[in-house]
């Protein structure tokens, strides 16, 4: 069989991944999609108590969205808030049934390396003729003409500590580390009521954490929650408030700045974790709180710390990847988390994703490498490109199809002459009465809030078109 009559290998069946199957199945290009799990969206379901801040309008992919309504799905309500159980449930559940993708998709099937048949990384000559061959721990191995990586990053938490490599004692107690957004109010309620919990991190999943804690705390008064940030203010933290376009997203913030006025955890900042010992039952997590040796002695640990894509069985693929985000080369500026966290995303697609190794592409999380501001529907817009792409559609490929909702928040903090007018992170949407964070928030309770201009990269080689 010819390179070219082969199927391209899609890795994973979460939502990116069975949009670029759907993608796929409209151009009549032949597919296999490599699900590690016993079935679609496993990795979702993980966090499926979670409500996420975005509505299903942006959750459900176009080319999906055509293949459920021809064979006669019920759609959810584009405005509401959907849980992850409902992500897989009443969306990836039945695309995963449908008659054009699940001949095509296995579960069980991870992936332990990707590579071109018979050839090493080094080899050149004759490597774009060669078909890709994919390991799977079952042993058996599928060739490929294309490669879309969907892999996602759940199963790659980054570790505890802010150097980005485990800490001693972080792989030791890892059973008494949790990672992400465990269920305290149900699966792992016994876990964490009446005990001494510390929540590791500073975004979305962090906040979402600290509510349920609270949420348990009024059930079992004897909870205690400690919030460890490694910033030095809350300026950039709290997200867009009344300015963000996505209300849930704001009203997380606003929620949990509000239970700290009122004294229903403690926050440790600036918090660096140095160490982690579980000497006499109890684990005493050490670092230092600005310049000053500290130790917080907690039951559990919950750590919100991120992810980071798995690139080891990609040992064998020419990447392009920026040395830092670990993303691709070309996407990297436009996503920079050191220079803003935009709900606008600069529109990207297969030439931005593409690699040195012809016809690999990496799409969704994990094409975001340590970035921690991707949308589902970033990843939509990411596999239509790539998909026009490998069916010789150049002009679709290029063209931009991508619309998502305005945070009013940047994460760099703007520099200005005054202090008086130094009070956020960033600018919020056009037309909006709340110029920043710090405005949103406050005016959010009430509070009179504060006037900002809109902040200037402090990197601006690394600044993109658009956004901030």
């Amino acid at each position: 069989m010819t390179s070219a009559a082969l199927p391209v290998a899609i890795i994973g069946a979460g939502p990116v991944g069975l949009a670029a199957a759907a993608y796929l199945s409209e151009r009549g290009l032949p597919f296999v999609v490599l699900e590690a799990g016993a079935a679609a969206g496993a990795a979702i379901r993980e966090w499926g108590h979670v409500r996420v801040f975005s509505p299903w309008r942006y959750n459900i992919d176009k080319a999906s969205r055509r293949l459920l309504d021809d064979a006669g799905w019920t759609a959810p309500d584009d405005e509401a808030l959907p849980t992850g159980h409902e992500i897989v449930d009443r969306y990836l559940e039945p695309l995963s049934r449908h008659a054009a993708i699940r001949p095509h998709l296995r579960f069980g099937a991870r992936v332990l390396s990707v590579g071109r048949k018979d050839f090493d990384k080094v080899k050149t000559e004759g490597r774009d003729s060669q078909p890709f061959e994919l390991h799977l721990a079952d042993g058996s191995t599928l060739d490929a003409r294309a490669v879309i990586d969907a892999s996602g990053t759940w199963r790659s938490p980054n570790p505890v500590g802010s150097g980005g490599v485990p800490l001693p004692g972080e792989r030791e107690y890892a059973d008494r580390l949790a990672h992400g957004i465990p269920d305290v109010l149900d699966r792992a309620r016994s876990r964490y009521a009446r005990k001494h919990v510390l929540v590791v991190g500073s975004g979305h999943s962090a906040m979402n954490v600290i509510l349920d804690l609270i949420a348990l705390q009024e059930d079992e008064p004897e909870t205690r929650i400690t919030w460890a940030l490694r910033r030095d203010s809350f300026n950039t933290v709290f997200g867009g408030g009344a300015a963000d376009a996505l209300p849930a997203r704001g009203r997380l913030g606003t929620r949990v700045r509000a239970a700290i006025k009122a004294g229903h955890l403690q926050a440790l900042m600036p918090f660096r974790v140095r160490g982690i010992d579980g000497g006499g039952g109890l684990l005493q997590v050490s670092g230092m709180l600005g310049d000053v040796p500290h130790t917080t002695v907690a039951d559990e640990v919950i750590v919100t710390t991120g992810f980071r894509g798995d690139l080891d069985m990609l040992r064998e693929i020419r990447l392009g990847l920026d040395p830092w985000l670990e993303a691709p080369t070309l996407l990297a500026p436009m996503i920079d988390p050191n220079l803003h966290s935009c709900g606008t995303v600069r529109p990207h697609g297969a030439r931005e994703l593409a690699h040195p190794e012809t016809d690999f592409f990496i799409a969704g999380m994990k094409s975001y490498g340590r970035a921690p501001t991707f949308l589902m529907a970033t990843g939509y817009e990411q596999v239509r490109s790539i998909a026009a792409w490998l069916a010789g559609d150049a002009e679709a490929a290029a063209r931009v199809e991508l619309e998502l909702p305005e945070t009013g928040v940047c994460s760099v903090a703007p520099k200005v002459a005054e202090p008086a007018a130094g009070c956020c992170g960033g600018p919020a949407p056009a037309g909006t009465d709340a110029c920043c964070v710090q405005d949103a928030e406050a005016k959010a309770v009430g509070e009179s809030g504060c006037g900002c201009s809109k902040p200037k990269a402090a990197v601006p080689e690394r600044q993109p078109a658009g956004c901030c």
